[in-house]
């Protein structure tokens, strides 16, 4: 709940208080949020409907309109408290500059914070920092730096999202090699009959000098089933990013999945990534809409499972498991997609929460079929899912560890 301003009580509907609804909505924008035209004169009218009457009721009114998903309240509260200041309501656009520490041990600002401050002060590259907010700013380099490897995608600024994909694809990956069934030759190993009834055949069976073969060492492909629902939107987008990079140095088949499962394989080949990614969402008609897991994953496993999933392939599941329907159908159906393949990687989102409990259905019926349960919510998550593709055996502890917790 917010303070009330007594200051800003008996506020006009009219004035300039329209155009700095205006003004807060690009604001919001800026920070990141999907505010666009429509709903900032949605956001006009419900405060003209409401009859503000304090700082609280303009709050709530545009909180109802702007605000669509819990994680963009942190933004929308921080943005609100910035804009909306004490007599502020009645006055034209006009934010102050944010006054210095006034001492060098302040706690560091919230992501929301530092991210509706970047969108505030955008226009105003040309004004230096003062000397000793520069000192300050070189003293917390290195807590800057952490911090930002472990900021969740979704409080990102588009600047740091920016940055957050140049890091991915700069990452490097130490695949891992597993032992094909194809035999090749070999200076040792078991005799190639084949091999040596040719080479004899060349001197006229004079001399017989037998050859070795032995089975080949291959790097295993990695196929993707990425949720790309209204929820997942955000951290598929930086999953997809990964998948292109990671596609640089072994084969990767990805597939995309909302209401349908769409193959995204081919969109992803392209070698400008913002041009790939782009192709993914026009290839994928349900992009940001509703999720059907389930579904979804019967669908590759009658069609595409044969297909892709074979010399030791590696699933990487992109979802945060949040399935009301079919959940006795989803359980088969992970099932099957564990026995299909060497290894089965969940990446889930709400693995950002540390007191994540695996209370929900659709959880809790894919836990059991499934070898890691990881996070990927940041850049220290795909660095560690790096380091796991890379590993002969799974270094995690067992996923179904969540499941006696709830």
């Amino acid at each position: 709940m917010r303070e009330s301003d007594q200051g800003d009580r008996d506020v006009p509907s009219g004035g300039r208080l329209g155009e700095n609804i205006v003004a807060f909505g690009q604001l919001l924008r800026r920070a990141g949020l999907p505010v666009g035209p429509a709903a900032v004169i949605d956001a006009i009218r419900a405060v003209e409907i409401a009859g503000i009457m304090s700082r609280d009721d303009l709050y709530w009114a545009l909180h109802a309109v702007l605000v669509t998903k819990r994680e963009q309240r942190a933004v929308f509260d921080e943005a609100f408290r910035q804009f909306w200041r004490a007599g502020r309501l009645r006055a034209p656009l006009l934010v102050d500059l944010p006054q210095a520490p006034s001492a060098p041990d302040r706690p560091m600002p919230s992501p929301a914070a530092a991210r509706v401050a970047q969108a505030l002060f955008s226009d105003r590259d040309g004004i230096e920092p003062a000397g000793e907010e520069r000192a300050r700013e070189l003293r917390l380099a290195a807590s800057v730096e952490e911090r930002f490897l472990r900021l969740d995608f979704a409080q990102m600024s588009a600047e740091e999202i920016a940055e957050a994909k140049a890091r991915i694809a700069r990452l490097t990956f130490s695949a891992d090699r597993v032992r094909s069934r194809r035999l090749v030759a070999a200076p040792r190993g078991c005799i190639d009959p084949r091999r040596t009834l040719r080479g004899a055949l060349r001197t006229g069976g004079a001399m017989i000098l037998p050859l070795a073969r032995k089975p080949a060492v291959t790097v295993p492909p990695v196929v993707a089933l990425c949720d790309i629902s209204g929820s997942m939107q955000q951290y598929s987008r930086i999953a997809l990013h990964f998948l292109h990079a990671l596609g640089e140095t072994r084969r990767v088949e990805s597939f995309l999945f909302g209401t349908r499962l769409t193959n995204a394989t081919r969109a992803l080949r392209l070698r400008d990534p913002d041009a790939a990614l782009a192709a993914c969402a026009g290839a994928a008609p349900d992009w940001s809409g509703g999720t059907r897991i389930a579904a979804a994953l019967d669908d590759f496993n009658r069609f595409w499972s044969r297909r892709v999933l074979g010399q030791g392939a590696i699933v990487l599941l992109v979802t945060d498991g949040l399935e009301r329907d079919d959940i006795e159908r989803l359980g088969m159906a992970m099932d099957r997609l564990h026995r299909s393949c060497r290894r089965l990687i969940w990446l889930n989102p709400l693995l950002r929460f540390d007191g994540f409990e695996a209370r929900a259905r659709g959880v809790r019926a894919m836990l059991p079929h499934v070898d890691e349960f990881r996070a990927v919510h940041s850049l220290a998550a795909v660095a560690d899912l790096v380091q796991a593709l890379g590993a002969q055996r799974a270094d995690e502890p067992d996923p179904r560890r969540y499941l006696a917790r709830a």
